[in-house]
């Protein structure tokens, strides 16, 4: 798997804008169309007013959207409808092959696409992460962010470079932590590995059944120790938000979004890279099979990858937009927020998911209940 970073991403950035000036744009289909709708499913809290009205603005086409919080929400209702209902989804890169698989995704047409718009980075290595399946793409990269630890600065401060997934799971955190059952495996995992605890090295759970159980059945039992730390278990935004504005946890395993969201309404919430890596993932944009509105769904990828548009989503959601030239235009409180979370070496360490395949997405949701209902 390739590695990727911030940096790198940032570093493609100025070959994409070369190529563009170099190279006149491909045409624009959907947006010489300037008519009717298209269908939106996404996650949560991705798309605000102020990105769908500056989309039908630019285009003239009404986007209706509609929110989702889990990636298997998201996988389970478009296997209910076959495939069919929507005209884009958001999923991320690593669980795409899981679409494939099922046939609910059709292969996107790149020369639809404008490509020279998405960091050369985030395309080339999309495709080794889980966009492209048996040399057809199916998934326009379009961001990507983290899953780290979010802290009360004031009851539970950290530093970069001492943080560790560890201080989840000590003493210290007793009663006070919120993390997801499934990845915070992942998490602990990270912990145990870089103790020396592990039997084989994490990233062999991805490989085979076998190794995925002789991983986690180390994993687990170490969580199931230390359960009493967990003060809630978090399975969208608005749960893991709400674990440390009303339930009382002070520290936690959560997405970037999560912490930023926390910080601008005044909470004491900081958010920073472990030293074991922070839990890196990429999303984008595929065309479900039964998609009515395609020229509209190309049009929305297009403006999407846009710097205007990637800037707006960046500084509504504190997660990174893969849109050349977006960088430059975002708020100094999202440039803030990322040199927080991401000093010194943060980036070189990012931990990217893999692909996961349908047989560890399956085992890991059974160790999952299986913490849940220890």
């Amino acid at each position: 798997m390739s590695r990727l970073d911030r940096r790198g991403l940032l570093k493609g950035a100025g070959a994409a804008a070369g190529l563009a000036l170099a190279a006149p744009l491909v045409a624009r289909p959907g947006f010489a169309q300037g008519a009717g709708t298209v269908n939106i499913f996404a996650w949560a809290g991705y798309l605000n007013d102020e990105i769908l009205n500056a989309f039908k603005e630019a285009t003239g086409i009404t986007p209706n959207y509609t929110p989702y919080g889990t990636n298997d929400e998201l996988l389970n209702q478009l296997r209910a409808n076959n495939g069919a209902g929507f005209d884009l989804i958001w999923p991320t890169v690593d669980r795409v092959p899981n679409y494939v698989e099922f046939g609910l995704v059709q292969p996107l047409d790149e020369s639809k696409i404008e490509v020279a718009k998405v960091l050369p980075s985030a395309w080339e290595n999309s495709t080794n992460l889980g966009a492209v399946v048996d040399g057809k793409r199916y998934q326009v990269p379009t961001d990507w962010g983290t899953e780290a630890v979010a802290f009360d600065k004031d009851q539970m401060p950290l530093e970069y470079g001492k943080a560790s997934y560890g201080d989840i799971w000590g003493e210290s955190a007793a009663g006070k932590a919120t993390v997801r059952a499934h990845s915070s495996l992942v998490g602990l995992g990270l912990w145990l590995e870089a103790e020396g605890k592990l039997p084989r090295p994490l990233l062999d759970a991805f490989k085979t059944p076998e190794a995925q159980v002789e991983i986690f059945d180390v994993i687990l039992a170490e969580a199931v120790a230390r359960k009493g730390n967990i003060i809630q278990f978090w399975n969208n935004e608005n749960e893991a938000q709400g674990a440390f504005r009303v339930n009382g946890a002070a520290i936690g395993q959560t997405w970037d979004s999560t912490a930023a969201a926390l910080a601008k309404e005044g909470l004491p919430v900081g958010f920073v890279a472990p030293k074991e890596g922070a839990l890196a993932w990429m999303e984008g944009l595929s065309i479900p099979a039964g998609a009515e509105n395609l020229d509209n769904a190309y049009a929305f990828i297009n403006w999407f990858l846009t710097p205007k548009a990637g800037a707006m989503y960046t500084n509504a959601t504190s997660i990174n937009s893969t849109a050349v030239g977006s960088a430059d235009l975002l708020s100094d409180e999202a440039k803030a927020f990322f040199a927080a979370a991401y000093p010194g070496d943060a980036l070189e360490k990012l931990w990217w998911w893999p692909i996961q395949e349908s047989w560890y997405v399956t085992k890991r949701n059974e160790y999952q209940d299986r913490f849940l209902s220890a």
